[in-house]
């Protein structure tokens, strides 16, 4: 396992140095300060690369480089974001960075309802309540139609919610929606949040996946030729909100876009926490089957309440996925490749070590800390039982 961790650049509020501390050997970074559409110039890629390489590490992931909305919708002037990306994906492959996740979720990116639940011992994580979404979309956001993606007991279980949440519980739930979370667009406001809701009006699912699919097979002579893996990240959470599909949820959705797109550098992000949003999806069996395409790793954990609504786990390595399980067919795919894939801590608890710090939501210093050191443990554990791995 290539112990990796994601770092923001100059804006984020944990040094390179502390992330060299933490046993880290590879880093997963960006140019954020570029949007989307936007080329990356080879100046800008190599001094990031040279700050991370001069703290001991080496800048061996992309996340991500973002698709401008145009090409997700493949209208405007997507033809020339096309263009831009490649240009983009040649740029890195010259500095030697050839593994780029992305994701191809509309407008939002990741969603939570929570950006500050209290766990026992006083810190805190992120929340998930699809309850408290459905009462935003329908009563506070007031979505044309919002109504008929519910069925009438999350109608009115949502509305009931609502009715008893105070003032200062509702801007709670509205602002965990729309502000900008890591790697995302920037903070949204609710009219801003309509009006780009309805650009996506007459593209649902079907049509979605054919815009995807025909992203990736444009840009596959460059991949080809550069040798470059694009591992998609999986929907979050895996399945449709506010009117919006969602097209990688399940080992379906990958099945699928193996068989459209099938050239060998197009493959998977393994994210639990994504794909552990859904409690019918086994990441361990989506790991097995998909486990030549996969280039990267997130690994963390969820606790469920009920179905639909969850937290991070304490733990990285307690949950709703089976951890120990998934690190030894992790194991297995790096003996086979004979090199290691880059795993990255996702997400982690907000302790008091870091209150000080104005971090990123989930991207704090301890709360990763703890989990990277959970997850090597586990490795060398299983390797000194399983000789051989």
């Amino acid at each position: 396992m290539k112990q990796g961790w994601r770092w923001y650049g100059d804006a984020d509020a944990i040094t390179l140095k502390e992330i060299k501390q933490a046993g880290v050997t590879d880093i997963v970074a960006a140019l954020y300060e570029r949007k989307p559409g936007e080329v990356w110039p080879v100046s800008e890629i190599k001094a990031r690369q040279k700050k991370v390489r001069e703290a001991g590490m080496e800048w061996s992931v992309v996340e991500s480089v973002p698709l401008h909305e145009d090409i997700k919708k493949r209208t405007g002037d997507y033809k020339k974001y096309i263009e831009n990306y490649k240009k983009t994906l040649v740029n890195l492959a010259k500095c030697g960075i050839k593994t780029v996740c992305y994701n191809f979720m509309p407008i939002l990116d990741w969603t939570r309802s929570d950006l500050e639940f209290e766990l026992g011992d006083g810190s805190t994580c992120l929340g998930y309540n699809e309850y408290e979404v459905a009462a935003f979309d329908m009563f506070a956001l007031k979505r044309p139609g919002a109504e008929k993606d519910f069925d009438a007991k999350t109608r009115a279980r949502a509305k009931k919610l609502w009715q008893s949440y105070s003032s200062k519980e509702k801007k709670r739930v509205e602002k965990a929606i729309l502000t900008g979370l890591p790697g995302t667009v920037d903070d949204l406001t609710p009219k801003e949040f309509l009006r780009q809701l309805k650009a996506y009006e007459g593209i649902d699912d079907k049509k979605l996946r054919e815009n995807m699919y025909a992203f990736l097979n444009e840009i596959t002579p460059v991949l080809e030729k550069w040798d470059v893996n694009m591992c998609i990240h999986p929907d979050d959470p895996p399945h449709p909100i506010f009117g919006l599909p969602r097209i990688l949820s399940t080992a379906a959705d990958v099945r699928e876009m193996c068989r459209k797109c099938p050239s060998k550098h197009i493959g998977l992000t393994l994210c639990t926490g994504s794909l552990g949003g859904s409690l019918e999806n086994d990441e361990v069996a989506i790991f097995k089957e998909f486990a030549k395409r996969i280039f990267f790793c997130h690994f963390r954990n969820l606790q469920y309440e009920e179905p639909g609504v969850f937290h991070e786990s304490e733990c990285h390595l307690c949950g709703k996925t089976d951890l120990p399980a998934l690190m030894i067919e992790l194991l297995k795919e790096e003996k086979r490749r004979g090199e290691g894939i880059v795993v990255r801590p996702d997400h982690g608890r907000l302790m008091e070590i870091d209150r000080h710090r104005k971090c990123y939501c989930g991207y704090s210093y301890g709360g990763r800390l703890i989990g990277l050191a959970e997850l090597r443990g586990l490795e060398i554990g299983i390797k000194y039982l399983k000789k051989g791995l």
